[in-house]
């Protein structure tokens, strides 16, 4: 049995648990039969006076966990689903660094700023003595790196395992899940989507459905990390949306490296689970869609337009270009041209006005002439997209751009500020100014000045802050501008219009707990996250102490069979020696 102390690395989770033990999770719910008898009067006064454990004791359940993750929404959704199994198991998620016990890291390995972020968040965790265990693209791509020797690290398919990765950390053990989810040789999408979560904001429910994409971009390094295409089926995913009404969400996401290509590994498509999920979404509440590459909407624009039209879709999707010119496109292995690109927004703008369409674009690909990238100006000065996301190209380890010849930095860098400045050049949403909207309310601005609300094109509106148009539809008239916002002042006497079908969680509090882990816990599982969580630890601790308990009472049968045994055998002599006499 290795020592709390062992630094040993493990390959695999599964050398220290066999396929005959059981892990953590059954642990915790295997005690059926026991059945501790507590006089309810002195329940709290118990509770209270219980002696219990120092925050760095290696019982695991006790102590508090600092999450932090990089990168897209998919990786957020992850981070979310990490802290809410871990809080439903006793850990306190906090959010201060320097009271964490253990950081559960969780990377995104699209750039190298990205990456870089990591890897000193791993250095100053390991100065500060923290525990720590890896999590997202970065240690699946690529887990043999130095920087990340003797490290424990949970693979992005493998989430639903964290309570058993952290736990072993906890105890010194440095293990690696990084396996696929395999059906009869089939990958799956991933971990269940019914798992606990703690949502960043309880408004907004981040929807995974699916993982992995179709491409082989030559720049992409996600595509090492999420694999191929594997989709969720819709029932699962349309009982997420409805359970996620249920709990008070507002708004969902709808996430994956690729959401266009969704549903080809299962006979299905996109249309076909939007028109199922239309269904379920209450009156008020709104679905946005995530990102789509060209290829795959072409197939179902007419479809595709009808959806984006309904009151209960934001009309607003992210098309990634990367480039104008064919020959980069081609270098990229896009699998599409500039023609079909633009097909898809013109149509999309005629079928759908007002559309929001929202790009990404990569300045300096190895081969990208300045030829090319004039063609790439003029696309933005044509179509004057209100959301570009700008990005340096940055060559990714193991990708077959990394191996090109580079543009030179100096010129990545000048073509990257020509491009933020043609964008800065113009004002998508002075014409707005005087419209009466429909707004749904669902976050605080980072100034902490207003209110942040979404319109039916997906624009953020700027609002007063009353507390009253938390989580709500509110109509306002719009008297300002900016590059990135509106701002709309509430109509006098407008009707609060409340899509929720029930009260939404509070900050922190863990979603998606099951039926069995809500009986086996009680009602105290709807308390915020502090309560929720410190109830939990005392419980963890109960659990040691219920466990060591059941120890005692074996030792007391089986010393009484042992006397019993003895008196039987002695009365047998005593009746073995008067029959004799």
């Amino acid at each position: 049995m290795p020592s709390a102390s062992c630094d040993a690395l493990l390959d695999d989770i599964e050398d220290i648990f066999s396929q005959e033990e059981s892990k953590p999770q059954d642990r915790h719910f295997s005690r059926k039969h026991v059945f501790p008898k507590v006089r309810r009067r002195n329940t709290q006064k118990y509770l209270q006076e219980e002696p219990r454990p120092p925050s760095d004791s290696t019982i695991p359940g006790i102590q508090k966990i600092w999450i932090r993750t990089w990168g897209c929404s998919h990786n957020n959704s992850d981070g979310e689903y990490m802290a809410g199994q871990l809080a439903a198991y006793g850990y306190k998620i906090t959010e201060n660094a320097s009271d964490a016990d253990l950081w559960l890291l969780n990377s995104c390995t699209v750039k190298n700023p990205a990456e870089d972020h990591f890897r000193n968040s791993i250095r100053k965790a390991q100065e500060e003595n923290k525990k720590i265990v890896l999590a997202g693209c970065v240690p699946q791509a690529q887990p043999r790196q130095d920087y990340l020797k003797g490290l424990s690290i949970i693979g992005v398919q493998q989430i639903d395992r964290v309570v058993e990765v952290v736990e072993e950390t906890i105890k010194g053990h440095s293990v690696r899940l990084l396996g696929q989810k395999k059906d009869n040789g089939k990958r799956l999408g991933g971990a269940r989507l019914d798992l606990p979560k703690i949502r960043k904001n309880p408004l907004i429910e981040i929807i995974s459905i699916n993982t992995g994409c179709l491409n082989a971009c030559t720049y992409c390094k996600t595509k090492h990390a999420r694999g191929n295409l594997a989709s969720y089926p819709i029932d699962e995913l349309v009982e997420r949306a409805k359970q996620s009404f249920q709990e008070g969400v507002c708004e969902i996401w709808l996430t994956s490296e690729d959401t266009g290509a969704y549903g080809r590994d299962i006979g299905t498509d996109l249309p076909t689970l939007l028109w199922k999920l239309v269904a379920v979404i209450p009156e008020g509440a709104m679905l946005r869609l995530g990102m789509t590459n060209p290829p795959y909407i072409l197939e179902h624009l007419e479809e595709m337009a009808k959806i984006l039209n309904h009151p209960r879709v934001y009309a607003f999707l992210h098309i990634p270009v990367q480039s104008a010119s064919d020959s980069v496109l081609m270098d990229m292995k896009r699998e599409y041209c500039v023609a079909d690109f633009k097909r898809v927004v013109d149509f999309l703008k005629e079928k759908v006005p007002g559309i929001t369409i929202a790009t990404d674009i990569i300045c300096g690909f190895p081969g990208e002439t300045d030829q090319d990238f004039q063609e790439t100006l003029k696309l933005v000065e044509e179509y004057k997209f209100p959301s570009l996301f700008i990005n340096q190209f940055y060559p990714r380890p193991g990708t077959p751009a990394a191996k090109a010849e580079q543009v030179p930095a100096h010129v990545k860098k000048q073509r990257t500020k020509d491009l933020s400045r043609v964008f800065h050049s113009y004002n998508p949403y002075d014409h707005k100014i005087g419209e009466r909207q429909q707004v749904l309310v669902t976050e605080e601005s980072f100034d902490s000045k207003f209110y942040v609300a979404h319109n039916r094109f997906y624009e953020q509106v700027l609002v007063p802050k009353n507390p009253e148009f938390m989580g709500k539809m509110v109509e306002v008239d719009i008297y300002e501008s900016g590059k990135h916002f509106l701002k709309g002042q509430p109509v006098l006497d407008t009707k609060i219009y409340t899509p929720s079908i029930s009260k939404p969680l509070a900050k922190g509090e863990v979603s998606g707990l099951t039926k069995e882990f809500r009986n086996r816990f009680g009602n105290h599982l709807t308390s915020p996250s502090d309560t929720c969580a410190a109830t939990l630890r005392d419980s963890a601790y109960s659990r040691i102490v219920l466990q060591m308990s059941q120890h005692d009472c074996a030792l007391w049968v089986a010393a009484g069979l042992a006397l019993t045994a003895l008196l039987f055998a002695f009365l047998a002599r005593v009746y073995a020696y008067n029959v004799t006499k």
